[in-house]
């Protein structure tokens, strides 16, 4: 059940009893049977609030089963207009109409209500904005722990180790904090599971680099390192807050000269812009990437156009 008491006690002071019951049943059935994580259940939870806050002054008192019934087009997009003006962006603004949609699909399914005048919303439109990775060669500046940037060598290999898996195997920096000792890349490994968003699993190969980094990190790392533990752990000995990866890419990329683009999860960006540019096809970066959708790996696509651009306009000649 991930519909704590907590979640729904925010959710209590603006719904009526039946309208109650219902979302908790949702929240669950994202957990239970959706797999969706945490972070995502929390900004679906977060956004029903907001809009049920909404109806309140909207209908004037707390929305029932009923009344999220006969909702028209017209109140869905009132809800986006007061959304506006209190200077909420069009990628919440898309995000919070999904989330909304989503709880009357799952009504729609228990014949309660019918879905279609949320459909009929258009998504605020967003300007779509390219990942901006790194230089591959300022990726192996990054990842080569040769700086001396910590006063613990221990730790300079740990964030070197951390962010060549970033870079090496395309991880998400919560997917690399996640492995466990027993799943330590060593020498000849070939292959590490991953379990990604909404848990769903991938395999990634892995380099020799990544295994060498990983290795050093653990003949350094003062504390003993638990098969079933995390395998990166924070100065004291506990799991690794990922603040602390985010707080040495910032130390790294100013000692590099790098944009503040250049975060933990630029790597990754990186890790697909290299491999589309050296003739990887996009079936294979989508599942070495996690990504549900082609559609959300093709965007390395028009990065890679625009670098190819970028290096025409430069060199030829009647530019």
């Amino acid at each position: 059940m991930c519909a704590k008491e907590s979640d729904l006690d925010s959710l209590l002071v603006t719904a009526r009893p039946d309208l109650n019951q219902r979302l908790g049943q949702w929240l669950d059935h994202l957990s239970d049977e959706r797999r969706l994580s945490d972070k995502t259940l929390l900004a679906y939870e977060r956004d029903m609030r907001q809009f049920l806050r909404f109806l309140t002054g909207h209908l004037g008192g707390a929305p029932g089963l009923k009344d999220i019934a006969a909702l028209r087009p017209a109140d869905f997009r009132s809800f986006l207009a007061y959304r506006r003006r209190h200077g909420v962006q069009s990628r919440s603004l898309a995000r919070g109409l999904a989330g909304i949609r989503s709880f009357l699909k799952f009504l729609e399914r228990r014949g309660e209500v019918n879905a279609a005048a949320s459909d009929a919303v258009r998504p605020p439109r967003q300007a779509r904005s390219l990942p901006k990775p790194v230089s591959s060669k300022d990726a192996i500046d990054i990842t080569s722990g040769d700086l001396a940037m910590e006063s613990e060598a221990w730790i300079e290999a740990r964030n070197a180790a951390v962010l060549t898996l970033l870079y090496g195997c395309g991880l998400r920096i919560s997917e690399a904090l996640s492995l466990t000792g027993n799943m330590a890349p060593k020498t000849g490994s070939k292959t590490l599971r991953i379990l990604g968003k909404g848990r769903k699993e991938r395999i990634v190969p892995i380099l020799p680099a990544v295994c060498q980094a990983v290795e050093l990190y653990l003949k350094l790392c003062p504390y003993p390192i638990n098969a079933e533990g995390p395998l990166f752990l924070g100065a004291r000995g506990g799991p690794l807050n990922p603040r602390m990866i985010q707080l040495a890419m910032e130390k790294l990329r100013g000692a590099l000269g790098l944009s503040e683009t250049a975060t933990p999860h630029a790597l990754r960006h990186s890790f697909a812009t290299h491999l589309l540019s050296g003739g990887g096809d996009l079936r294979t970066i989508q599942e070495l990437l996690g990504h549900a959708s082609l559609a959300s790996t093709q965007i390395y696509t028009e990065i890679d156009s625009a670098h190819l651009l970028s290096a025409y306009d430069k060199a030829h000649p009647r530019r």
